[in-house]
């Protein structure tokens, strides 16, 4: 397994936790929402950096995601 899988494989888990104790939710749900989020799709492209990001922020952006139905990034 490459670095970039580990740290990705290590995001998917903090997502996992984030979402089980902010939503409520179960641990199979949880995985299964972020599996099917455009976030995920994200992450896994290498290309993006998103993998390097904090948890906190890639989490701000599922939220977003969940809420609005697609990414949201604030503009600098």
């Amino acid at each position: 397994m490459s670095k970039e899988q580990q740290m990705i494989e290590y995001m998917v888990q903090d997502l996992v936790e984030m979402l089980t104790e902010t939503q409520s939710i179960e641990y199979d749900l949880a995985m299964r929402t972020i599996y099917d989020s455009q976030i995920y799709e994200k992450l896994l492209d290498t290309e993006t950096g998103l993998y390097r990001e904090s948890p906190s922020y890639v989490y701000g952006l599922l939220q977003d995601e969940l809420n609005f139905g697609h990414i949201v990034q604030a503009e600098v």
